[in-house]
Protein backbone atom coordinates (compact mmCIF):
# COMPACT_ATOMS: atom_id res chain seq x y z
CA UNK A 1 0.00 0.00 0.00
CA UNK A 2 1.47 3.43 -1.02
CA UNK A 3 1.76 6.44 1.82
CA UNK A 4 -0.93 8.03 -0.56
CA UNK A 5 -3.52 5.96 0.11
CA UNK A 6 -3.05 5.57 4.35
CA UNK A 7 -3.31 9.72 4.29
CA UNK A 8 -6.67 10.55 5.19
CA UNK A 9 -7.92 14.38 3.73
CA UNK A 10 -6.92 16.05 7.15
CA UNK A 11 -3.36 14.16 7.13
CA UNK A 12 -3.12 16.11 4.11
CA UNK A 13 -4.00 19.56 4.91
CA UNK A 14 -1.93 19.22 7.92
CA UNK A 15 0.92 18.45 5.47
CA UNK A 16 -0.15 21.46 3.52
CA UNK A 17 0.12 23.65 6.96
CA UNK A 18 3.32 22.31 7.91
CA UNK A 19 5.05 23.25 4.48
CA UNK A 20 3.55 26.62 5.07
CA UNK A 21 4.83 26.66 9.08
CA UNK A 22 8.40 25.90 7.81
CA UNK A 23 8.29 28.55 5.27
CA UNK A 24 7.20 30.92 8.05
CA UNK A 25 9.90 29.82 10.62
CA UNK A 26 12.21 29.98 7.97
CA UNK A 27 11.50 33.91 6.82
CA UNK A 28 10.73 34.83 10.85
CA UNK A 29 13.75 32.65 12.45
CA UNK A 30 11.14 31.39 14.94
CA UNK A 31 11.81 27.37 15.68
CA UNK A 32 9.40 25.31 13.89
CA UNK A 33 7.61 22.70 16.38
CA UNK A 34 4.87 20.34 14.98
CA UNK A 35 3.50 17.09 16.88
CA UNK A 36 2.81 14.52 15.27
CA UNK A 37 0.64 11.39 16.29
CA UNK A 38 2.77 8.18 17.08
CA UNK A 39 1.17 5.66 14.72
CA UNK A 40 0.54 8.74 12.16
CA UNK A 41 1.18 7.58 8.66
CA UNK A 42 3.12 10.85 8.49
CA UNK A 43 5.91 8.45 10.21
CA UNK A 44 6.49 6.47 7.06
CA UNK A 45 8.85 7.08 4.72
CA UNK A 46 7.27 8.27 1.64
CA UNK A 47 8.36 11.07 -1.48
CA UNK A 48 7.08 14.86 -1.66
CA UNK A 49 7.19 17.72 -3.53
CA UNK A 50 6.48 21.41 -2.32
CA UNK A 51 5.69 23.82 -5.01
CA UNK A 52 5.28 27.96 -3.80
CA UNK A 53 3.62 29.88 -6.09
CA UNK A 54 2.65 34.10 -5.84
CA UNK A 55 -0.20 35.20 -7.35
CA UNK A 56 0.11 32.32 -9.46
CA UNK A 57 3.47 32.66 -10.47
CA UNK A 58 6.11 29.95 -9.61
CA UNK A 59 8.49 30.82 -6.43
CA UNK A 60 9.53 27.37 -6.05
CA UNK A 61 9.48 23.86 -6.43
CA UNK A 62 11.74 20.97 -4.54
CA UNK A 63 11.26 17.56 -4.22
CA UNK A 64 12.03 13.78 -4.11
CA UNK A 65 10.96 10.73 -5.96
CA UNK A 66 11.63 7.68 -3.18
CA UNK A 67 10.99 7.60 0.12
CA UNK A 68 13.86 7.80 2.07
CA UNK A 69 12.77 9.18 5.22
CA UNK A 70 9.76 10.39 7.44
CA UNK A 71 6.87 11.98 4.90
CA UNK A 72 6.61 14.76 7.32
CA UNK A 73 10.36 15.38 7.85
CA UNK A 74 10.66 15.17 3.71
CA UNK A 75 7.89 17.73 3.60
CA UNK A 76 9.75 20.10 5.90
CA UNK A 77 12.85 19.74 4.13
CA UNK A 78 11.48 20.50 0.88
CA UNK A 79 9.36 23.36 1.81
CA UNK A 80 12.90 25.17 2.71
CA UNK A 81 14.76 23.74 -0.20
CA UNK A 82 11.76 25.28 -2.18
CA UNK A 83 12.36 28.48 -0.83
CA UNK A 84 16.17 28.49 -2.47
CA UNK A 85 14.73 27.23 -5.48
CA UNK A 86 18.12 27.82 -8.27
CA UNK A 87 15.90 28.46 -10.88
CA UNK A 88 14.03 31.39 -8.97
CA UNK A 89 15.20 34.49 -6.46
CA UNK A 90 14.63 32.85 -2.97
CA UNK A 91 11.34 33.08 -1.38
CA UNK A 92 11.10 36.42 0.78
CA UNK A 93 9.03 38.13 3.65
CA UNK A 94 7.49 40.25 0.84
CA UNK A 95 6.11 37.23 -0.90
CA UNK A 96 4.51 35.48 2.00
CA UNK A 97 0.96 37.23 2.42
CA UNK A 98 0.21 35.78 -1.66
CA UNK A 99 1.83 32.62 -0.80
CA UNK A 100 0.32 29.75 -1.85
CA UNK A 101 1.87 26.42 -0.68
CA UNK A 102 1.24 23.33 -2.49
CA UNK A 103 2.38 20.07 -1.13
CA UNK A 104 2.17 16.62 -3.22
CA UNK A 105 2.78 13.67 -1.99
CA UNK A 106 3.94 10.96 -4.56
CA UNK A 107 3.46 7.34 -4.85
CA UNK A 108 6.10 4.78 -6.10
CA UNK A 109 7.64 5.58 -9.75
CA UNK A 110 7.03 2.71 -11.85
CA UNK A 111 9.02 1.85 -14.73
CA UNK A 112 7.37 2.33 -18.16
CA UNK A 113 7.44 -0.50 -20.71
CA UNK A 114 8.20 1.52 -23.68
CA UNK A 115 11.00 1.40 -26.46
CA UNK A 116 10.23 4.37 -28.20
CA UNK A 117 8.77 8.38 -28.26
CA UNK A 118 5.16 6.63 -30.06
CA UNK A 119 5.05 3.95 -27.76
CA UNK A 120 5.44 6.31 -24.40
CA UNK A 121 3.15 8.99 -25.74
CA UNK A 122 0.47 6.25 -26.49
CA UNK A 123 0.98 4.67 -22.69
CA UNK A 124 0.41 8.27 -20.93
CA UNK A 125 -2.64 9.30 -19.01
CA UNK A 126 -2.92 12.82 -19.16
CA UNK A 127 -3.58 14.60 -15.92
CA UNK A 128 -2.80 11.27 -13.97
CA UNK A 129 0.47 10.49 -14.62
CA UNK A 130 4.18 12.46 -13.10
CA UNK A 131 6.88 11.26 -15.48
CA UNK A 132 10.43 10.83 -14.87
CA UNK A 133 13.19 10.34 -18.06
CA UNK A 134 16.37 8.91 -17.30
CA UNK A 135 19.40 9.03 -19.60
CA UNK A 136 22.73 9.67 -19.60
CA UNK A 137 23.22 10.24 -16.22
CA UNK A 138 20.41 13.18 -16.22
CA UNK A 139 16.75 12.87 -14.68
CA UNK A 140 13.85 15.30 -15.63
CA UNK A 141 10.41 15.14 -13.68
CA UNK A 142 6.90 16.42 -14.44
CA UNK A 143 4.30 16.53 -11.84
CA UNK A 144 0.82 15.16 -12.83
CA UNK A 145 0.09 18.79 -11.79
CA UNK A 146 1.87 19.93 -15.23
CA UNK A 147 -0.53 18.90 -16.62
CA UNK A 148 -2.95 21.57 -16.34
CA UNK A 149 -0.55 23.48 -18.53
CA UNK A 150 0.92 21.51 -20.86
CA UNK A 151 -2.75 18.93 -21.45
CA UNK A 152 -1.11 17.30 -24.74
CA UNK A 153 1.40 14.25 -24.33
CA UNK A 154 3.21 15.36 -27.25
CA UNK A 155 3.60 19.09 -25.50
CA UNK A 156 4.09 17.30 -22.07
CA UNK A 157 7.04 15.04 -23.35
CA UNK A 158 8.71 17.35 -25.51
CA UNK A 159 8.72 19.74 -22.42
CA UNK A 160 10.17 17.57 -20.31
CA UNK A 161 12.99 16.60 -23.16
CA UNK A 162 13.84 19.90 -22.70
CA UNK A 163 14.10 20.24 -19.48
CA UNK A 164 16.34 17.99 -18.69
CA UNK A 165 18.40 19.13 -21.57
CA UNK A 166 17.61 16.55 -24.18
CA UNK A 167 16.41 17.77 -27.66
CA UNK A 168 12.87 18.20 -27.52
CA UNK A 169 11.74 15.91 -30.90
CA UNK A 170 14.06 13.27 -30.41
CA UNK A 171 14.67 9.98 -28.16
CA UNK A 172 18.19 10.27 -26.54
CA UNK A 173 19.83 6.28 -26.47
CA UNK A 174 19.08 4.74 -23.41
CA UNK A 175 16.49 6.55 -22.07
CA UNK A 176 14.32 5.33 -19.81
CA UNK A 177 10.67 6.24 -18.15
CA UNK A 178 8.68 5.54 -15.10
CA UNK A 179 5.54 6.90 -14.18
CA UNK A 180 4.12 7.68 -10.60
CA UNK A 181 0.84 9.34 -9.16
CA UNK A 182 0.50 11.52 -6.58
CA UNK A 183 -2.00 13.48 -3.98
CA UNK A 184 -2.29 17.09 -3.67
CA UNK A 185 -2.73 19.27 -0.51
CA UNK A 186 -2.84 23.15 -0.24
CA UNK A 187 -2.65 26.00 2.25
CA UNK A 188 -3.63 28.92 0.21
CA UNK A 189 -3.00 32.79 1.57
CA UNK A 190 -3.68 35.28 1.88
CA UNK A 191 -1.27 34.92 5.53
CA UNK A 192 -0.70 37.92 7.50
CA UNK A 193 2.12 40.29 6.85
CA UNK A 194 5.52 39.04 8.20
CA UNK A 195 7.27 42.33 10.10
Amino acid sequence: MTVTATLSPTQGLFLARLAADAVHAQLTGVRLTARIPSGSPLHDDGASFVTLERAGALRGCVGSLEPVQALHRDVVRNAMRAMHDPRLPPVTAADWPDLDVKVSVLDRPERVAADGREELLATLRPGVDGLILVADGRRATFLPSVWAKLPEPEQFLAALLRKGGWPAGEWPAGLSALRYGSTEYHDYGPRPVIG
